[in-house]
């Protein structure tokens, strides 16, 4: 294809101060639906390029997260990814292992509220004993580790079949939809197990509940999660 000119605006792209190259994603044909997509690479610097305003996100809030504007943004051919109208299979093929990936963020984010719970109820004190021995708190504690162990689990092994070779579509969308939806929940007990201090931004608990709920909605959300999942299992003989 020859080269092209790009207009518009892309919202939410990720890292941009660290970056310097960007696969974008822009229509080529607007009659031709999903197959008038094209993938491009950007670089930082070219002309008609530029990006906005930070996004004041409710977490994540050390990536930073910008608009990307494009005027007239001159892209030439050698910098078209894939061929032309190809550009939902280039997004496609590494979606399934994006989301693997990405399963990561919840493990650590679980792992994170327990280190913060677990040293708070050994040494905050009710009625002259350890709120850790009060029945309900080692209920909250054995849910959020079981949340945590069962995630790592589901992730690993997963992890474990796509380096064999064995990627599958269902089970990469199944680790990080169980392990977002978990995180959001460990996280909403750790403040919970907090009590009052849970509330207040000296500690750590609302930032990891913010940080959280990300992971349900990026690389797809969990309603495209589930039905994609639904979708293979329906496939399946």
């Amino acid at each position: 294809m020859a080269a092209m000119s790009l207009m518009g605006i892309r919202c939410g792209a990720q890292m941009v101060r660290q970056l310097k190259h960007w696969v974008v994603y822009a229509k080529t044909d607007i009659t031709a639906g999903s197959k008038g997509i094209t993938a491009f690479i950007i670089e930082k610097g070219m002309p008609g390029f530029s990006t906005a305003q930070k996004l004041d996100k409710l977490g994540m809030r050390g990536s930073d997260t910008c608009e990307l504007v494009f005027e007239n943004c001159f892209v030439p051919q050698e910098n078209v990814l894939g061929e032309e109208g190809k550009g939902v299979y280039v997004m496609m093929s590494g979606l399934d292992l994006e989301r693997l990936v990405l399963a990561g963020g919840p493990i650590g984010l679980m792992q994170a509220c327990l280190d913060v719970v677990l040293p708070y109820v050994r040494q905050r004190e009710q009625f002259g004993r350890p709120i850790g021995e009060f029945q309900f708190l080692q209920g909250k504690m054995a849910d959020m580790y079981t949340s945590l162990q069962s995630s790592r689990s589901f992730v690993y092994s997963v992890a474990r079949d796509c380096d064999n070779g064995k990627v599958d579509r269902k089970d990469c969308a199944g680790v990080i939809l169980f392990a977002a939806e978990r995180a959001t929940q460990v996280a909403l007990e750790a403040i919970q197990c907090l009590g009052g201090n849970g509330y207040i931004n000296e500690y750590p608990t609302g930032r990891l509940l913010r940080d959280a709920k990300l992971f349900e909605i990026g690389a797809g959300t969990s309603e495209i999660r589930r039905m994609i999942i639904g979708r293979e299992l329906f496939k399946e003989d």
